[in-house]
C-alpha cells in the first residue's frame, strides 16, 4: 500500500546472496511499494539485512535477484561514505558530482561548504578523510543536488549532536514533501518520522502500514 501521489519505487521479488562459500541469503523475495511522499522505516536487528537493501536501493550493490525501478529520483544512501573518488579532493568530488546531474558547480559547492563544515579538508584528498568527514561530505552533497528520495542509514554515524540536529531540520522538516526510506536503531525517530515499517528478519521481509505495530515487534525481536 502507498499513501501519497502514486509510486515512486517499485521493489519486486527482491534477494541478495553475497557471494562466499555457504553464504545463505541476507533476504529473499522482498517485495514493496514507496510513494511519492512515503517515509518507510527499515527496521531489523543488525545483521538482518538494513544496509544491504539501503545499497542496493542507492544502486551501490546489485542484487542476486528481483528488480528495482524508480520513477522519482533517489540519493545515494546518506551515513554511507562510499563513492567517493579517494585520491581526489572533496572540492574535486563535489566539482566531479555536479557535472554527473548537470547542477552549477558554484552553487553546488557552496551549500555543500555552508553545511557540511569540512572547512580546509575540501582540498585533501577523500582517502584521507575520516568514516564521519565522508558522510558529511556525502550529506552535504545530497541535500545540495536535492532528490525526491532520500535513503537514510543510521544518522548517528554523520556527526556529533548539534550536527545530528542540524541533519535531522534540514532532512525532515525542510524537506517534508519528499519520500524517505530510513534505516535506524532510534525508535523515537523513526516514531517522529516515519509512517510505515518494513521489518527484515530470517531473511524475509514484512510491511506494516502502523508504525506502533511495527515498533513494538520490532522491540520484542530485539529483546527475544
Amino acid at each position: 500500500m502507498t499513501t501519497q501521489n502514486g509510486i515512486g519505487l517499485l521493489v519486486e521479488k527482491l534477494g541478495k546472496t553475497y557471494l562466499t562459500a555457504g553464504a545463505k541469503p541476507v533476504f529473499t523475495d522482498l517485495s514493496f511499494q514507496l510513494g511519492r511522499q512515503d517515509r518507510l522505516a527499515i527496521l531489523g536487528r543488525n545483521g538482518q539485512g538494513k544496509s544491504t537493501l539501503i545499497k542496493i536501493l542507492g544502486g551501490v550493490l546489485s542484487p542476486s535477484e528481483g528488480a528495482v525501478s524508480w520513477s522519482m529520483t533517489s540519493s545515494w544512501p546518506i551515513g554511507f561514505g562510499g563513492g567517493f573518488q579517494g585520491s581526489l579532493s572533496g572540492v574535486d568530488n563535489i566539482r566531479f558530482i555536479s557535472r554527473i546531474y548537470a547542477k552549477r558547480y558554484e552553487e553546488v559547492f557552496d551549500r555543500v561548504e555552508t553545511f557540511a563544515e569540512l572547512g580546509k579538508a575540501l582540498n585533501q584528498p577523500v582517502k584521507h578523510y575520516s568514516s564521519g568527514m565522508r558522510a558529511r561530505l556525502a550529506f552535504g552533497l545530497s541535500l545540495a543536488i536535492d532528490f525526491e528520495c532520500y535513503l537514510v542509514d543510521e544518522l548517528v554515524a554523520v556527526g556529533d549532536a548539534r550536527f545530528q540536529e542540524k541533519c535531522n531540520e534540514e532532512l525532515f522538516e525542510r524537506r517534508a514533501d519528499r519520500a524517505f526510506l530510513l534505516a535506524s536503531h532510534s525508535m523515537d525517530m523513526i516514531k517522529l518520522t516515519c509512517q510505515r515499517a518494513l521489518i527484515i528478519e530470517g531473511g524475509k521481509a514484512r510491511i506494516f502500514d502502523d508504525i506502533d505495530e511495527a515498533i513494538d515487534i520490532y522491540n520484542w525481536l530485539r529483546s527475544s
